[in-house]
């Protein structure tokens, strides 16, 4: 395995009384795309923010290729940044702001415009290098602002939620455009999201954060297949628990879970038994809503299960509202947690 580029080691965080970051500790491969994925609040933009040197950890260091950058500020760490309100001055042109971080160094003013041209060439916007930051859509401000960040060769890049002020098909096209500039360019990333479809499209490994604290890090598949905790099965995709009449307080004991595509389902016949009880028409697939009936119901009690069927195997069963139907719980399929696990939000 590469040796760590980027190196958390044990940092923690605190602001008087309040806890923001708790014993944290990542190895960052060399070219890797990490995505920081969580709640609000859960301390993820506070970790990006000390990896920038703009906030101090309480406790920790961080080491950039075996060097402890730890107390550097931040204009001694070379990182780029992304965030998501853009940040462009809207008196420059798209040229200018890029530009902008050029100035203090020393280059010629044809080795700026160079650099300018090559970083807008990377993100398709060197025919709109003269337009001011409101001719531009969002989409193409955020790209202003990835050209502004990469124009500086940077050691590593950091993206604080940059997607989420965009809507849904340019935040799509945009993903896109991310993952094949960081590989082009072999930089090593890390996004702030609090988004999975983002985080399970683009990363290479996911750092699934809560209360302050790391709760699993591993590749897309493995936190999604193989979730560590059942916070972590809920936070990320949908999941059904099969956990009915077992309580700690008034808290939930979570023991089985099933993602809803691993459910499988026939027509009425052997085995346990439900009723549809909603239908949901997703363009390739149907989401439905299924009411347990007889030896089911007597296992979950009235808790719905939520089934992801292929549009083409609803049309074969003839599904409809009401219609009953067999349920099958995949054995190698079903995810199975500690007793002592409990979902919290």
């Amino acid at each position: 395995m590469p040796e760590a580029y980027l190196s958390i080691q044990g940092v923690n965080k605190t602001f008087d009384s309040f806890t923001a970051l708790r014993e944290i500790n990542i190895d960052i491969k060399k070219n890797e795309f990490i995505c920081l994925l969580g709640p609000s609040g859960c301390g993820k933009t506070t970790l990006l923010r000390i990896i920038a040197g703009l906030e101090k950890p309480t406790r920790g260091r961080i080491t950039v290729g075996g060097k402890d950058i730890t107390n550097l500020p931040p204009s001694k760490r070379n990182f780029g940044m992304v965030f998501q309100s853009y940040a462009l001055f809207p008196n420059l042109t798209a040229a200018q702001n890029v530009a902008y971080g050029l100035q203090g160094r020393k280059l010629t003013k044809k080795e700026i415009s160079d650099k300018v041209s090559e970083a807008l060439s990377l993100v398709d916007l060197l025919h709109l290098k003269e337009r001011y930051p409101s001719q531009l859509s969002g989409g193409q401000q955020q790209r202003v602002a990835l050209a502004r960040a990469v124009v500086l060769s940077p050691d590593f890049l950091l993206l604080d939620e940059p997607l989420s002020a965009l809507d849904a098909k340019v935040r799509t096209k945009l993903r896109e455009e991310i993952c094949s500039l960081q590989e082009k360019l072999g930089i090593t990333t890390i996004m702030v999201t609090h988004d999975q479809e983002e985080a399970l499209t683009m990363a290479d490994r996911i750092v699934v954060m809560n209360n302050a604290e790391i709760m699993q890090v591993g590749s897309p598949q493995e936190v999604y297949d193989l979730p560590e905790s059942p916070f972590v099965a809920d936070f990320i995709g949908s999941i059904n628990f099969l956990a009915y009449g077992h309580r700690k307080g008034n808290i939930p004991l979570t023991n089985f879970a099933v993602r809803p595509e691993h459910i499988r389902i026939s027509s009425p016949g052997s085995g346990y038994q439900a009723v549809v009880k909603h239908m949901e028409f997703r363009g390739p697939f149907y989401r439905l809503l299924l009411q347990p009936i007889r030896e089911l119901k007597e296992l979950l009690g009235n808790q719905l299960l939520s089934v992801d069927v292929s549009s083409q195997h609803a049309q074969k069963l003839n599904l409809m509202k009401f219609a009953e139907v067999s349920v099958e719980f995949p054995r190698e399929r079903v995810i199975t947690f500690t007793p002592d696990d409990v979902v919290t939000a």
